[in-house]
């Protein structure tokens, strides 16, 4: 028996909520550092740059394929001791090229479970990064007609949320941000007033780790293992 009763809004996280996403970049990130081969820094010296460089590459690119593409090439030519020539570019470009190439491959209990939830609650897709990157994947995911309505957002931070609660004139005592990341998908929306579901992926990005933030009173923060048991709660 579900805890809470239907009618509810539920907003769900896109990337390692609903698919897997974050393997595909540690491979690519993993052939970056093979390739790169540096005598001098270890691949976890080498890893530790790349985290900066990204969270420097955000700032002006924002999330998505086309910014990390920029961020292997930006930190190759950061460490490399040889000459960053365009034929040792175009090589790193591909590591990041393959991840394009992934099938989308749906979490366990993800299709059923959508398709039961939507039956009962209000189901909104929210999301960040490149729009064309986040819609093509729920295009190619034949999850969509789940969803009442999709948020692709720049960043995830509680004023984001604040207004995706304003536009579709949520009631945040029954409205409820799923997701993986503490940084991106619990924290902020627990700051806008929602209540959250923490869905744990061992493979979440190390960008998005954060220390999960209490839930103030009056709201739930509900933590999960598996997305099939979002049924339990609602």
């Amino acid at each position: 028996m579900p805890q809470f009763p239907s009618g509810q809004t539920l907003l769900i996280d896109a990337d390692d909520t609903l698919w897997e996403n974050n393997i595909y970049f540690e491979r690519a990130i993993a052939a970056f550092i093979s390739f790169l081969n540096h005598h001098e820094y270890s691949p976890a010296a080498v890893r530790m740059t790349l985290n900066a460089v990204e969270r420097e590459t955000i700032l002006t690119h924002g999330y998505g394929l086309s910014s990390f593409t920029q961020a292997l090439v930006d930190c190759f030519e950061r460490l490399s001791s040889a000459p960053a020539t365009e034929e040792k570019r175009e090589r790193i470009r591909g590591f990041a090229r393959a991840i394009a190439e992934q099938e989308i491959e749906l979490l366990p209990g993800v299709a059923e479970t959508l398709a039961d939830l939507a039956g009962r609650h209000h189901l909104i897709l929210m999301t960040k990064g490149n729009h064309a990157e986040q819609a093509g994947k729920l295009a190619r995911s034949g999850l969509a007609p789940h969803f009442a309505a999709v948020e692709i957002v720049a960043e995830k931070d509680p004023p984001t949320y604040r207004s995706v609660i304003a536009r579709h004139e949520l009631l945040p005592h029954t409205s409820w941000m799923i997701g993986n990341s503490p940084k991106s998908d619990i924290n902020p929306a627990l700051a806008a007033g929602l209540h959250a579901v923490f869905l744990v992926h061992k493979d979440t990005w190390v960008l998005e780790h954060a220390a999960l933030d209490a839930a103030p009173e009056g709201q739930h923060l509900i933590e999960l293992d598996a997305f099939a048991k979002l049924r339990e709660i609602f």
